[in-house]
């Protein structure tokens, strides 16, 4: 098979608290939104598709920044969200872990007999990917949870992860229909999780001699092919190291922010007086909706919006968190009645930040940056999981329907 890479995701104890999940809840769905707004629903699921994207996603929300956790938590959030406004934005996500894992079928026939889409297609593509990647492939990982995006014309985005609980490591699977030609044959827009070695592989386009029993799905007209497969390898360590990070993009991202010329004339473009701490966030942000694939081959830049709730880089700064989900709102609000200057501030925003970093950017010297961070957290509300503990995990069950 193909792999969209290789990474470490380490099986992370605790659950994400209320404080966080809220946030993260609106924080997906702004930023969801904004990509529809901008460049439609199908560039939705094609970047939550791709296992970059979806990483620093989850690193901008305020998740670990390499755990398994950023699966379950960013498809929860991006559900929550999105679901109550599928009639406005045409998006649904169906399934989730363990047990809403298993309610995938029935919500997708729900869906599609409002919509009128072939459900009885849908829920096979929803079983096929499952087996698939829980049968088809013995890498040693069983799967526990099963996410389901689906678009208002068809397409759609599967995100799965299976767990190896001898190993305490996860992997994660991307599926996007447009590049589906055949569920038999390189299927995945995207695999990753800890090299394990050689691993059998039924959807191999080597294995072709072994596929004579399997059955053979083919897709109709598919609309278009995924160009390039997307490759991730995260390390197993907790916190951020200047490895992890592009410091040219991250200096041209803190430029924009704390030098005052530079401050100054990048909150003139986004239509509000904004402190520094704030703007290093929206830059962020403003990256994730706007930026092309390349910009996300370094998933952990994107924990210096608001930080992780385990404290790495630092604790979630609260009071940013906050302000920046009002600016994006009152950008979104703006937007809806005709008023786009505010909404496209942030796509100016994130080409500013690109010229910055072409041109005279220095490099960002990470522990000064992580050491102002927790110099400021206070001032910030920041908080993290271990000064407000959520209570204990609970344990998820793995498929078995599908």
């Amino acid at each position: 098979m193909r792999r969209s890479g290789i990474a470490n995701l380490p099986l992370h104890g605790g659950s994400v608290p209320k404080w966080l999940a809220d946030r993260m809840t609106l924080l997906g769905t702004a930023i969801a939104e904004n990509v529809v707004h901008h460049y439609g629903v199908s560039a939705l699921l094609s970047r939550l598709a791709d296992p970059f994207w979806f990483q620093a996603l989850g690193s901008v929300m305020g998740m670990d920044w390499h755990s398994s956790g950023i699966t379950t938590s960013v498809l929860g959030a991006l559900k929550r969200g999105l679901n109550p406004r599928t009639q406005e934005l045409g998006i649904y996500i169906c399934g989730g872990r363990g047990r809403h894992s298993r309610q995938t079928p029935a919500e997708l026939l729900r869906y599609a007999d409002g919509t009128g889409l072939n459900g009885d297609a849908l829920v096979r593509c929803s079983r096929l990917a499952a087996r698939v990647d829980n049968n088809a492939i013995a890498d040693g990982f069983q799967l526990y949870l099963h996410g389901f995006i689906l678009a208002a014309n068809g397409e759609w985005t599967i995100v799965q992860q299976g767990m190896n609980g001898a190993s305490g490591m996860a992997r994660r699977y991307h599926w996007h229909s447009p590049a589906v030609k055949n569920f038999t044959s390189e299927p995945h827009a995207g695999i990753v999780g800890e090299h394990q070695g050689e691993i059998m592989n039924l959807v191999s386009a080597f294995a072709q001699p072994a596929q004579q029993a399997l059955l053979n799905i083919v897709r109709n007209h598919p609309h278009a092919t995924l160009a390039d497969i997307r490759k991730l390898t995260m390390p197993k360590h907790h916190d951020v190291r200047a490895a992890d990070v592009d410091l040219q993009r991250l200096g041209a991202v803190l430029a924009a922010a704390y030098e005052r010329e530079l401050h100054d004339f990048a909150s003139l473009l986004l239509l509000e007086k904004l402190g520094p701490r704030t703007l290093q966030s929206l830059a962020l942000v403003a990256e994730v909706i706007h930026g092309t694939p390349i910009r996300f081959s370094d998933p952990a830049r994107f924990s210096f919006a608001h930080g992780g709730k385990d404290g790495h880089p630092f604790p979630v700064p609260l009071k940013t968190y906050d302000e920046t989900l009002q600016i994006l709102r009152r950008s979104l609000e703006a937007a809806k009645v005709g008023n786009t200057d505010k909404i496209d501030g942030l796509r100016r925003l994130d080409r500013f930040v690109q010229a910055i970093e072409h041109s005279q950017a220095p490099r960002a010297d990470l522990e000064a940056t992580v050491a102002r961070e927790l110099k400021i957290s206070d001032s910030l509300g920041g908080r993290t999981v271990a000064t407000h503990p959520a209570g204990p995990r609970r344990r998820c069950k793995q498929l078995s329907l599908f």
